[in-house]
């Protein structure tokens, strides 16, 4: 999986640093071109030379020591990158990333890359547990960095708990499993929806819901990372822009994206419908502005139609579908029954009543049901995280088919 791959392997300054030369070592024993990047702080615990003998490339410190006058290094090195790896990460570069703040070689080359970030934070237990470098965390997954979680053991400072540095082989098998999935879903076509939808009273008034999108973004950018052809059909969102690489279609109300999502139906393998749908509209939409005429107003409100059962009555031999279930009670009954009554193969149900895993959150909170219960139930994470982990078990189901068939 590295054969060829280009990585740039960022070095922060903390006890950690010394492992660095194993992970460097271990990346280029499979294949990988490394290019390190050290801050100063680093080089007090272990040497550039160190780096340059293993990685066979120069090793770059300060950011105006420019090795090759024909390039910006800071740039060259980011437009390189197949994958950026900080490790050990201290809390001074997650917080640098967070904040947009380039001050050296190695924070002002990570906000200049465009290629798959991995950071494997190492630190003392109460920094790695404090409010801020926690928010900085967080602030990073929502935009996509993946982490390699540190260990928990006797730490440097004397502290037993959770803050050493991921052993080199776990965060080279980290790295071989991000570039693995990028063949999961190679050759597939996938449609997702996204946002709630605007179902019109009169020109200025309309009746929607809270949802932003952002499950349905970090769902469509993790299929596109890893191989798929993605239809983005989005009805009103606030989930900022749209992945790269992934083709956006705009909708606004229920009936809209009905007739999109069923003139896509044909040419696609797997739908994931994440949109919050509105499940009634106005009867009638007035024209003109209502005017305020007295004490009441009385709406007669319409079913919409509803997309997932189309889906899933139109269903055909190999194609896939996951619906999503947002609730607030008896979130096993209701996922079960919806998941049978409108045929998916997988059901992701969340109970927005719970903090963090709500509407408009960078987080989510979920359980995910097959026919026979309950395949997976998913803690608090970022929506990106949970992105990734349903489209591994989508991934898994399809070949599992395949293998049958």
């Amino acid at each position: 999986m590295l054969k060829g791959k280009k990585v740039v392997l960022g070095i922060s300054g903390g006890i950690a640093a010394f492992k660095a030369a194993s992970i460097c070592s271990k990346l280029v024993q499979k294949g990988a071109a490394v290019k390190v990047i050290m801050t100063a702080s680093a080089t007090k615990f272990i040497t550039p030379l160190t780096l340059q003998t293993i990685s066979k490339h120069p090793v770059y410190v300060d950011t105006f020591e420019e090795l090759d006058a024909s390039v910006v290094s800071h740039i060259d090195l980011a437009d390189s990158a197949d994958l950026f790896l900080v490790a050990p990460a201290t809390a001074n570069v997650i917080g640098k990333l967070a904040n947009g703040i380039a001050d050296d070689m190695l924070s002002t080359t990570l906000l200049a890359v465009t290629a798959p970030v991995v950071m494997a934070p190492a630190m003392n237990v109460h920094m790695y547990e404090h409010p801020a470098v926690i928010e900085n965390i967080e602030r990073l997954a929502s935009r996509g960095v993946r982490f390699v979680d540190p260990n928990e053991g006797q730490l440097a400072c004397g502290y037993v708990g959770k803050g050493r540095l991921a052993e080199p082989e776990e965060v080279v098998a980290a790295i071989e499993s991000y570039f693995a999935e990028e063949q999961l879903l190679q050759g597939k076509r996938v449609l997702v929806t996204a946002g709630g939808t605007l179902e019109r009273i009169d020109p200025v008034r309309y009746i929607t819901n809270d949802s932003s999108g952002k499950m349905g973004f970090a769902i469509a950018a993790e299929a596109r990372r890893m191989g798929a052809e993605v239809v983005l059909v989005a009805g009103n969102t606030s989930a900022g822009e749209v992945p790269g690489g992934v083709s956006l279609v705009r909708t606004g109300s229920a009936q809209q994206m009905y007739d999109e999502v069923l003139q896509q139906l044909p040419q696609t393998d797997i739908i994931i419908k994440a949109a919050a749908v509105a499940d009634y509209r106005p009867k009638q939409t007035f024209q003109q502005k209502i005017k305020k005429t007295g004490e009441e107003l009385v709406l007669e409100l319409e079913r919409t139609p509803d997309i997932l059962q189309a889906l899933g009555q139109r269903k055909k031999n190999g194609q896939f579908i996951v619906g999503f279930a947002a609730e607030t009670e008896q979130l096993e009954q209701y996922a079960m029954e919806k998941l049978i009554r409108k045929n998916c193969d997988l059901l992701v149900a969340n109970n927005v009543a719970l903090e963090g895993a709500g509407f408009g959150t960078d987080t989510n909170i979920a359980k995910i049901f097959d026919r026979s219960g309950l395949v997976q139930e998913l803690p608090l994470m970022t929506k990106q995280e949970l992105a990734s982990r349903l489209l591994r078990l989508v991934a898994s189901r399809i070949q599992r088919s395949g293998d049958r068939s």
